[in-house]
């Protein structure tokens, strides 16, 4: 069977060496042993199984066994067969590295951006993406943590697989995360996903991006789920999964960079002549405000009475002359809390 499905160039001069070497007694030449190599490469460059090529050449060794010399000829087979094998892996490994080279060319395109979008979503088809579709990109972990082959990303990677098959997901890692990229509607692929690798990455914090169609929908996807994890860290957020569309509004307010700079300038900017700086105080309006004005629950937080955080919230009113207990002056001086967290104020103002 062998012999009729695996053509015979792949034997090229193979008999002619077994009838030397039991004339000869000799071992395999560096060239023979080179063509043998050659052989195997351009049989595994053409997709033939290793299992086959093997028979075949037992086969053909079968059908010219010589009377003689048996132990010269089986030592010149295994030197044969071992050479045939050692370019047929070494083409295989060759084709290993080529593939996870253009898996990679192709994962930078796709997440960079600048490539040629036509030519992305022709590409796409190769690694089960439809681009013409929309998708959404959850982004994990830490920065230059994680790699393409290690342990962590196989180990989220089977859970998704076991979970969903098949259902146009890429796995991947990107400058050190762990980067999934699903259907746009099949959000419970994400979320699954976000479970799994906040578990895998040891609590590593999760942002899912917002579905986006056609070719420049996933680097955009992609770019929300950065920009959420950047705003978690400036912000000290520490919810174990960030949704973009559940942060739309800090975006809105640090779209004119310039004017909410102002805003904390004006409305903040006089803490700073308070003794020991406006760094109390300013933990004093965010703790008050995250813990929806509730004194209580923003003395708890801060670890002092609520006397004393009372004292502080008079000790505001006085300084800046917005009241954070009144409804009329909490919007204006909590917007400029979030955008103090935001600019990094005051560290970025000194």
């Amino acid at each position: 069977m062998a012999r009729r499905t695996i053509p015979e160039q792949y034997l090229a001069g193979y008999t002619d060496i077994l009838t030397e070497v039991a004339v000869t007694g000799r071992r395999l030449t560096r060239d023979e042993l080179q063509s043998r190599r050659v052989l195997g490469e351009q049989a595994a460059e053409a997709g033939l199984g290793l299992r086959a090529l093997v028979v075949q050449h037992l086969a053909a060794t079968r059908a010219a066994w010589p009377g003689t010399a048996a132990d010269s000829v089986l030592a010149a087979v295994e030197q044969a067969v071992d050479a045939f094998a050692e370019g047929y892996e070494r083409a295989q490994r060759l084709a290993v590295r080529q593939e996870e080279a253009a898996r990679r060319e192709f994962i930078d395109d796709l997440l960079y951006g600048g490539s040629d979008l036509g030519r992305l979503a022709e590409r796409a088809e190769r690694f089960g993406l439809r681009l013409s579709h929309a998708h959404a990109v959850a982004v994990a972990g830490n920065l230059t943590t994680y790699e393409e082959t290690g342990s962590v990303l196989r180990k989220v990677e089977q859970a998704v697989y076991a979970r969903f098959g098949d259902r146009r997901i890429l796995l991947t890692t990107k400058d050190g995360r762990l980067v999934c990229i699903a259907p746009g509607d099949e959000a419970d692929i994400l979320t699954f996903f976000a479970k799994h690798a906040h578990a895998a990455t040891d609590g590593g914090q999760v942002a899912v991006g917002r579905p986006h169609p056609g070719p420049g929908g996933v680097v955009h996807s992609y770019e929300e789920a950065l920009n959420a994890l950047d705003l978690a860290r400036r912000m000290h957020i520490d919810d174990p999964v960030l949704r973009a569309a559940d942060l739309l509004v800090y975006p809105v307010l640090t779209r004119d960079r310039a004017a909410m700079a102002d805003l904390v300038h004006n409305v903040l900017g006089p803490l700073r002549h308070t003794r020991g700086g406006p760094g109390p105080l300013l933990d004093t309006l965010t703790a008050y405000f995250d813990s929806g004005c509730v004194s209580a629950e923003a003395a708890r937080r801060l670890n002092l009475s609520v006397r004393a955080l009372t004292y502080r919230l008079a000790r505001i009113h006085q300084v800046t002359g917005s009241n954070p207990t009144d409804p009329v002056h909490r919007y204006t001086l909590q917007t400029a809390v979030i955008g103090a967290r935001l600019l990094d104020w005051p560290s970025s103002d000194s």
